[in-house]
Order: C-alpha cells, then sequence, then structure tokens
C-alpha cells in the first residue's frame, strides 16, 4: 500500500516582499505540521506559489507522484488567478480549496495596513474560487478556522474520500467465471470503468481455481483453521465442510496477491469442479479487505474494496449486501438485507458463527460452511454503482440499521436489518426509480458525504436519497441529470 500524503500549496505573489513572503512560509509550514497531527495522512508544505512557472511545476509533480492523492490548496494573501489557470487546467488529483486564514480574531490594537497585506485570506480565496468555478473544476470547498476540530474533521473525511480515489486507480478485480445469465445491473463496460475509475476487470476460469485448489497442503489449511477458530464460534460438525471453504480461500488470496486483484467475484451458475460455491471462504477474505460481488457483479466487488479502504484503520466496516425482503406491517417497515452466503463479518454484532446449511440454489455437491449473524445498530448507507450506457450513475440512500426484531432461527444466513429513508415505501420508489441495484455496498465507517465527494472527483453522477427526498423531487433531479450528463 501507498503511504499517502496530500500537497498543501499556498498562494501569494511577489508584490508583497520577501519578509512577508517568508512569513507566509513558516506560518504554512507550522499550518501543515499542525494538520499532519490531528488528519489521517500528512499534510506536506510544498510551495508559496508566486508565479505560473511555480503553480505549473508542483501540480505536474503532484500528477506524477504516486505518493500524492492530493492538494489542498490556500491563499494566505491575494494571489492572482490567471497564474493558477494552466496549473489547475491539468490537475488530475482531487483539489481542496481551504478558504481559512492564519490567525483566528482581528487584532483590534495591531491591525494597520501592514497586517491587512499579510492577512487577507477573505480577499485572495475569493479570487481563487472565482478560477475554480471559471474552470468549472471539480473541488471541494471547506471553510473555517484550521486549529477547529470540526473543520479538521471536514478535512479528514474528504481526504478519505481522496485516498479512496487513489487506491481506486490501481483496483484490479479478479472474475471467476462470467456474469450470472440473463441478469443486467450487474453487466457494465468495463472499458469505460477502466477509464473512469483505474478498475482494471478480468476473468480467470473456474478450472483455474480449481488447479490452484489442488495445490494446497494440509498445512496450509490447518494453520487457517487456527484463523477460524480464533475469530469465530465453530457451530457445526461437518469440520470436513470447514476445510474445503480455507481450501477454497488459501487458493482464492494465492491468485489474488499473484495477479495483485483486491477485488473479485463469482457465481453459483459457475462452480465447474467445486464442490461447494465459496462462503466462509469469500466472508473471510473480505474480513481482511477484498471487496467482493455476487454473480459476477465487478463493479459492486471493486467498489466494495474501495469502500473498505476508505473506512476506519482502511479496512472499514463496509460490506457486498443485497435487498432480500420486506417487514410491511405499518409503523414497523424494514428491510431484511442478507445473501446465500457472502456478507462480510465486519457488520457483524457479537462474534459470527461458523455453520453449515444446505444451498438450495446452484450446483453444490456438498453443503458450504458460512458465517452466520446479525448485523450491528447504528446509521449506515447502502449505495449502488450502475451503468446507465455512456455514464456511471452513484446512487447512495440513508439507512439506520435496528437489531433484528425477529430471531429468524431457521435463517442460515448472515443477515442486517434496517429502516430505508426518508421511509420504506418512499424510499424504495426513490431507489427504483434512480434504477438502484439489488447489490449494493452497505457501509456503517463511510458517510454519504465522502461518497458524494468521491463521485465528484471521479466524475460521475451522483444520487442522494435522504430523510428529505420525496419521489416529485428525485423524479425532477434525474431529468435534469439526463441533460446535463448528455452535454458532457
Amino acid at each position: 500500500m501507498v503511504n499517502y500524503e496530500f500537497w498543501f500549496v499556498v498562494g501569494s505573489q511577489l508584490l508583497y516582499g520577501e519578509e512577508v513572503l517568508k512569513t507566509v512560509a513558516e506560518r504554512a509550514e507550522e499550518m501543515a505540521q499542525h494538520l499532519s497531527k490531528k488528519l489521517p495522512f500528512p499534510v506536506k508544505y510544498k510551495v508559496t506559489a508566486k508565479s505560473s512557472d511555480e503553480i505549473n511545476e508542483v501540480i505536474k509533480e503532484a500528477n506524477y507522484r504516486d505518493e500524492c492523492a492530493g492538494i489542498i490548496t490556500w491563499c494566505h494573501t491575494f494571489s492572482p488567478s490567471k497564474m493558477w489557470i494552466n496549473g489547475l487546467a491539468a490537475l488530475q488529483k482531487p483539489w481542496c480549496h481551504f478558504a481559512t486564514q492564519y490567525n483566528r480574531e482581528i487584532p483590534n490594537e495591531e491591525i494597520d495596513m501592514d497586517f491587512m497585506n499579510l492577512n487577507q485570506a477573505a480577499h485572495g480565496d475569493r479570487e481563487h474560487g472565482f478560477i475554480g468555478a471559471r474552470l468549472r473544476s471539480a473541488r471541494k470547498i471547506i471553510a473555517g478556522y484550521w486549529q477547529d476540530e470540526d473543520v479538521q474533521e471536514r478535512l479528514a473525511s474528504w481526504m478519505k474520500a481522496a485516498a479512496g480515489v487513489a487506491f481506486s486507480k490501481n483496483m484490479r478485480v479478479m472474475r471467476f467465471g462470467d456474469n450470472m445469465r440473463d441478469v443486467a445491473v450487474t453487466e457494465g463496460d468495463k472499458v469505460e470503468a477502466q477509464k473512469k475509475f483505474g478498475w482494471q476487470v478480468n476473468t480467470w476460469a473456474t478450472g483455474d481455481l480449481v488447479r490452484e485448489m489442488s495445490l494446497v497442503t494440509e498445512a496450509e489449511i490447518d494453520a487457517l483453521m487456527d484463523e477460524y477458530k480464533a475469530s469465530y464460534d465453530i457451530a457445526t460438525d461437518n469440520i470436513d465442510a470447514i476445510r474445503y471453504q480455507a481450501k477454497e480461500e488459501i487458493a482464492m488470496e494465492k491468485m489474488l496477491k499473484r495477479e495483485k486483484c483486491m477485488a473479485f467475484s463469482n457465481t453459483f451458475q459457475d462452480l465447474y469442479g467445486m464442490e461447494q460455491l465459496p462462503g466462509l471462504a469469500s466472508q473471510h477474505l473480505m474480513s481482511k479487505g477484498y471487496g467482493y460481488g455476487g454473480e459476477g457483479d465487478w463493479k459492486v466487488s471493486a467498489l466494495t474494496s474501495v469502500m473498505k479502504f476508505m473506512g476506519k484503520d482502511s479496512n472499514g466496516a463496509s460490506a457486498f449486501m443485497e435487498d432480500y425482503t420486506y417487514h410491511l406491517v405499518p409503523g414497523s417497515e424494514y428491510s431484511l438485507g442478507a445473501h446465500m452466503l457472502e456478507v462480510c463479518p465486519s457488520l457483524a454484532e457479537g462474534k459470527p458463527r461458523i455453520e453449515t446449511h444446505h444451498l438450495g440454489i446452484g450446483m453444490n455437491e456438498k453443503d458450504p460452511a458460512r458465517l452466520v449473524f446479525e448485523g450491528k445498530a447504528g446509521s449506515a448507507i447502502v449505495v449502488s454503482l450502475i451503468d446507465m450506457g455512456g455514464r456511471f450513475r452513484l446512487i447512495i440512500q440513508d439507512i439506520e440499521c435496528v437489531k433484528p426484531i425477529m430471531e429468524m432461527p431457521n435463517l442460515p444466513v448472515a443477515r442486517v436489518m434496517w429502516k430505508a429513508m426518508p421511509d420504506l415505501r418512499t424510499g424504495l420508489e426513490c431507489w427504483i426509480c434512480a434504477g438502484g441495484a439489488h447489490h449494493t455496498v452497505l457501509s456503517y465507517d463511510v458517510t454519504a458525504e465522502q461518497m458524494t465527494d468521491w463521485a465528484r472527483m471521479m466524475d460521475i453522477e451522483c444520487v442522494h436519497i435522504t430523510k428529505d427526498t420525496t419521489v416529485e423531487a428525485l423524479e425532477r433531479d434525474l431529468l435534469v441529470n439526463d441533460l446535463v450528463w448528455k452535454l458532457k
């Protein structure tokens, strides 16, 4: 993994003289060092830019350096925006315009024209803001005092989204077989996805995995079984089924590492030479940060891995999810999310159990082992990425996860229950109106604002369903979006 950093580029000009420029540079370095201690990634002061040449050079370097995940600009003094045109037009990294100033208060006794000339961020940031608007540049604007906690929290949130973009640009997805037959929403333009997101999506035959499985040793399986026992409760006597899942996991991870892939997909329609669909195997791989997509859904697979990286400690509580069924009792309306086997244990409330049950779909010769658990309560989002033909659309819905209102003792899969915003029926109508898929990424860690920022950085359409959304307003927004995106 690259140790990402963010470059602090401060705007000024030569008219102020060397003493002022020296003060600006010293303050910029102080601010960068202070923010580095508070934020999830280091802030590296690069330059007090005084000319178009300096701006061009630092932006060319930022584009080239893999460790630079984005730039943060601030104008301590007045920085004429025409100096920024060529550099910003060439910028290929996420950009945050930080509208702040060095001093918190106006000093009543000290303020004079020298103070005004040095401390005119209120002046400089408006000039800087104009050129961003004039260039139609995708940028995040964060205003406030640089030492305030809420401002730092917003910067940290933006940083994670920007790091998610950098991570995405190197994403490789391994598809074991093709998509589930006749399904529309899991299809998509892989060439356009690589152009937009950086995702390299390729297929490996199920037979390649079967051959890799034949090379797995009993000692390797024993070692992984010890991991399973430490992480999960064994709630089945069918140890052979668990060992078979371990064999599948070891083989898949070897292939993923060899091909530098961080996401994978498979389908129950293509299990050639395998006894079981990977269940526990896929779940444990997801717990390590790998993305997964069922039925060959490579888009949700890659998105899962990206959102895991954007979450807590670079492997947060984000997981492949599917809307399965509804509870439509008036005043008690909930969605039940699950999948036939593959939900990541990062969502679990308590310690997951390894169980073995019959799977009545696909060509399983034997009953697959899987993790069974209830999801935890808390605010979350579900996110879907769909191909609209000529463009991608990211759909985000706010949800409130709850402890399942019933035990469901005969449901042998991991499950999460939630209230959709603004309510189940309105939210469902909005989701369907926008074309949202049945496969999503559910995340407790990544916020709707971060995913909106990520979509802006990726230059794709974004739809957000909130507690205030109505079907009528969403229909109007989608109509406008169609017109706008056709012009792009």
